[in-house]
């Protein structure tokens, strides 16, 4: 385990020391798409192996990474989508409040180009942009509809939703960022009925979720985590389970754990995910298949699922909105 933390050319730095001197087979990790982008050309250069369980902007695709969390139209398009739907409330007005990096400028390309194929005038879509950490967010959440705010800043964002008295009935918050654990340190008694678009949530019911969760509880009660009582699962570690597990099931199929063998080993490989549907690696794009929801906020800080495909969809890391 190394800890790159949150400096970006860190990342690049300790993924050459995992490949070079710690002679490591696979790196799993990242969560900022600019932390990817950073260790991205190490693992090109030295044929390493990379899977990254986050969620993204997609426009990407590398021999060397195995993306396993949502592209675009696992997540940000059918979000988008639901809004404007009956059932999402028919949205007319948009505002992409997002970090100021990758991540959200390149998604919220992507859904200014979506929002203005459906027919969303230009005055109708407003963007705003704030850095790492901010928090002073008293002139901004009166106007939030789709949030691709990342990291620390998401607990001051919805406590001031909740100071301001902002519901979920007044201005509805979409959120691609905002999952179990960034709950856990907010009161969000107040912030009932806003949403988050995942791939799964922790409040799922199936065997095979209820074995994940409980599994990681007594995980964390063995190793005396902080809070240990009170730990939840989210996306991005069930994204990096079947990372895990699927690398594994590659390594026993190819035999070896070398870098140019498993590549070809994990084409097609599936799992049975906690989020309840069989996740399959694509044969060609290095990204997975598999299904949307849309959660609402509850009191004690899960999420009830309102919406959830039927099946897995395939992701397109390529946007058909904006110019490869």
């Amino acid at each position: 385990v190394v800890d790159p933390a949150s400096d970006w050319p860190l990342f690049a730095e300790k993924a050459r020391q995992l490949l070079t001197q710690d002679k490591v087979d696979v790196i799993f990790g990242g969560w900022t798409s600019v932390s990817r982008k950073s260790v991205l050309p190490v693992v090109e250069e030295l044929n390493g192996l990379m899977f990254y369980p986050v969620q993204y902007e997609g426009q990407e695709q590398s021999e060397n990474i195995f993306y396993t969390g949502a592209a675009p139209n696992q997540q940000a398009i059918p979000a988008v989508e639901y809004l404007m739907s009956e059932e999402g409330g028919g949205a007319e007005r948009f505002v992409l409040l997002g970090t100021d990096y990758v991540y959200p400028r390149t998604t919220n390309q992507i859904l200014k180009a979506f929002l203005k194929s459906k027919g969303v005038a230009d005055a109708d879509i407003m963007e705003e942009y704030t850095p790492f950490g901010f928090s002073n967010y008293q002139t901004i959440v009166s106007n939030a509809v789709i949030s691709t705010i990342n990291g620390d800043s998401n607990v001051p964002f919805y406590r001031e939703l909740a100071n301001q008295g902002i519901k979920a009935s007044d201005i509805p918050v979409m959120a691609f960022s905002v999952g179990e654990e960034e709950l856990r340190g907010i009161d969000t008694s107040l912030l009932q009925g806003h949403l988050a678009a995942w791939n799964y949530f922790m409040s799922i019911k199936n065997p095979t979720n209820s074995a994940f969760t409980k599994r990681y509880k007594q995980y964390a009660l063995d190793q005396k985590l902080p809070n240990a009582e009170k730990v939840v699962t989210n996306d991005p570690m069930e994204a990096t389970y079947v990372g895990i597990n699927m690398w594994k099931q590659a390594v026993e199929k190819a035999g070896t754990t070398d870098v140019d063998k498993v590549r070809i080993s994990m084409a097609g490989q599936t799992f049975d995910a906690p989020s309840g549907y069989t996740l399959k690696m694509d044969e060609e794009n290095h990204h997975l298949w598999k299904p949307v929801m849309i959660g609402q906020i509850r009191s004690d800080g899960q999420f009830d699922t309102i919406f959830k495909t039927p099946e897995v969809i395939q992701a397109q890391p390529w946007s058909e909105y904006i110019p490869k």
